[in-house]
């Protein structure tokens, strides 16, 4: 089985420790992180747009790029550390929600953690590409809590009956 954990910056610790917890020892693990590239995207444009004189070596986005490329491969090797097992290091860039699905795509099992409002149980838990992945990941997925589950009471009232 071909288990692929999607790892951000700040949930990843409970998406190793769902693979730890229900990927058996003898299954393929490979450890996902995305860039997006909005931030370095916007460098970019405000360098050709307002300041490109100065050559492209001094293009603000490619230092972010590289910034950005470091900042994952060290996620990565933290996550491979806490895993504590063989996997597979993969990164990618491009619209993170379709880069996570697209290497979904040969995979027996996607883990990803919520990443909207965890103060409270409901939809609001799941932010945009978390959302897309799951309703696009074209194999099972199990979605984890960062950190421990909000109580039932957080429960959002039922709707008012309809007359």
């Amino acid at each position: 089985m071909r288990v692929i954990a999607w790892l951000v910056e700040g949930t990843w610790p409970a998406c190793v420790d769902a693979v730890r917890t229900h990927a058996p020892e003898a299954d393929e693990v490979v450890l996902l992180h995305v860039s997006g590239p909005d931030v370095p995207g916007v460098a970019h444009g405000a360098f050709a747009g307002l300041l490109g004189r100065g050559g492209p070596k001094r293009d603000p986005g490619t230092r972010l790029e590289d910034l950005g490329s470091t900042s994952a491969a060290e996620l990565l090797d933290a996550a491979a550390e806490r895993l504590g097992r063989p996997c597979t290091r993969m990164e990618r860039a491009g619209r993170v929600e379709r880069e996570v699905v697209a290497a979904a795509g040969d995979a027996d099992l996607l883990v990803l953690a919520r990443d909207g409002d965890r103060a409270r149980l409901g939809p609001h838990s799941l932010g945009p590409a978390v959302r897309f992945a799951v309703d696009h990941a074209p194999c099972p997925v199990l979605l984890v809590w960062p950190e421990t589950a909000p109580g039932i009471a957080t429960l959002p009232p039922p709707p008012p009956p309809h007359h």
